[in-house]
This record gives structure tokens, C-alpha cells and sequence, in this order.
């Protein structure tokens, strides 16, 4: 797949790239020739990239962790930075964990987890576009997706069987939408982005239900900004998880952990 290099002159590609005030120009309009099919459809897609739709949507992949994770519009877009909390993930993973990937969004995360690590996969949203997204993504490694709000998707035969519980939840604070870059604001759906006033409604749900589908010594996963990352902390030991921070500073990104008692 794609426009053969020999078929195409790209730097008017790059030139209509930039004017539109794509920063990596260059790089998108490669992208771009790589997944069109042919030299109309490359047309059309510059064409919908110069109108501000947004570059994963445009070529219907996100790169993730060395994957290709496929991105319909309307479904949320994994962000780099979110690499991070995978990572941090992974090493409290082992073969046979029970993984769940709670408001999954693409499920990016889960097929990230388990493309290193052999464990039985499930994921949910509350989104239908999401749903089928994540179940592409997660069909590889044998996910199962369900739609739903949160735990009430998933089955009663997970509850307090979950070792690894990763949850991108929303974490933008309402009047702060505004404030996004256009391609998210515009683009991706407002669920996805709204954390409500403070940013925190939808973690504080988390929190108050992982405690029933966590093992003894499961961990939840959360990501969240500078200011938030204590305050989700707190909320985590108001319901009885041991939790920590950590920060990865090129990626700019915090992972809130917390760990359901042992005992």
C-alpha cells in the first residue's frame, strides 16, 4: 500500500502541509503518501489534514510502543506520553496476569501490555466507535472488549480477580476544554476529555470501585498532569490503596499507582 514515491512529487504535499501550520511537514506528508492507495486519495487526504483533521485520523493509525494502532475518527487518539504508564505497568506484570483496560478508548493500552507479555486481556468503553476500534486493536493478542460505563461492562467473573487494571481516564477539568489545541477539542469526543470540575470525577469513580475487582496485590494504572497527580493520590488512600507517583520527564507524563492491599 501506497504512492510509490516515483508517482507522486511531495513537495507541494509539504509546501500545503506547512501553510496550513503543520510543524512536522515533512514527516506527515511521508505518512500520508505511505498509506494513500493511490494518487486521489492521497489528494483527499492532504485535503482533509490541511482542514485540521487530525493526522491519525487522516491515515487511520497511531503509532504506539512500536505498534500500529488503528484510530477511527471519533475514537480518542493515543498520545505518546502515555507510553509511560504502560511501561510502568509492565513491570509489575508477569505471564497469566489478568489485565483489564477500563475506558479503553482504541485499546492501545492493553494490546501494549500484552504485545510483551503473555496475559489474558479484556477491555471496556462506554463509546460504540471505541468498541470496535479496540476490538481490531485487540483481536492479535486475543483481547476481549465490552461496552459499557466502567466496570458495569465487565463480567461478574473478573470481579476481584484483576491483577493490572489500566484506566486513561479523562482528566481535563471542564473549563479547561477550551483551552486544548483544536485538533483534540474539535475532533475527539467530549467524554473522552472532560474529567469534570477538577478534572477528577471519573478517577474518583475508578478508585471507589477497583477495590472489589483488584486481587490481593493488584495494581491500578492511572495517568494524570502535574497538579492532579497528588491529589489522585490522596483519593486512591482515602479508599485504601497503597499509592505512589512517578514521573517521566522527557515524556512528561505522571502514573499514579495504586496497590490493593495484600492482606
Amino acid at each position: 500500500m501506497g504512492v510509490p514515491s516515483s508517482a507522486v512529487e511531495l513537495g507541494p504535499v509539504v509546501e500545503r502541509l506547512r501553510a496550513s501550520g503543520c510543524v512536522f511537514a515533512e514527516d506527515e506528508a511521508a505518512l500520508i503518501a505511505e498509506t494513500a492507495r493511490d494518487a486521489a486519495e492521497l489528494t483527499a487526504m492532504v485535503d482533509q489534514r490541511v482542514g485540521g483533521l487530525p493526522l491519525e485520523y487522516v491515515v487511520g493509525w497511531a503509532s504506539f510502543r512500536g505498534l500500529r494502532i488503528a484510530v477511527d475518527p471519533g475514537v480518542f487518539i493515543p498520545r505518546r506520553r502515555t507510553e509511560f504508564l504502560v511501561a510502568e505497568a509492565l513491570r509489575v506484570t508477569v505471564a497469566g496476569s489478568v489485565v483489564v483496560d477500563l475506558g479503553c478508548g482504541t485499546g492501545a493500552l492493553g494490546a501494549a501490555v500484552a504485545a510483551e507479555c503473555e496475559v489474558p486481556l479484556y477491555a471496556a468503553d462506554i463509546e460504540a466507535a471505541a468498541v470496535r476500534c479496540a476490538r481490531r486493536n485487540l483481536e492479535p493478542f486475543a483481547g476481549t472488549v465490552f461496552q459499557g460505563d466502567l466496570f458495569a461492562a465487565l463480567p461478574e467473573r473478573l470481579r476481584g480477580e484483576v491483577d493490572v487494571l489500566l484506566a486513561n481516564v479523562p482528566y481535563v477539568p471542564t473549563d479547561e476544554i477550551r483551552l486544548l489545541p483544536p485538533e483534540a477539542r474539535l475532533y475527539e469526543p467530549r467524554v473522552t476529555l472532560d474529567g469534570g470540575p477538577d478534572g477528577l470525577a471519573t478517577l474518583r469513580r475508578v478508585v471507589a470501585g477497583a477495590a472489589e475487582w483488584l486481587k490481593p496485590g493488584g495494581h491500578l494504572f492511572v495517568e494524570m498532569s502535574d497538579h492532579q497527580a497528588p491529589l489522585a493520590r490522596a483519593v486512591m488512600i482515602s479508599q485504601g490503596l497503597d499509592a505512589e507517583i512517578t514521573t517521566d520527564d522527557d515524556l512528561g507524563s505522571n502514573v499514579v499507582r495504586g496497590t490493593q492491599s495484600a492482606g
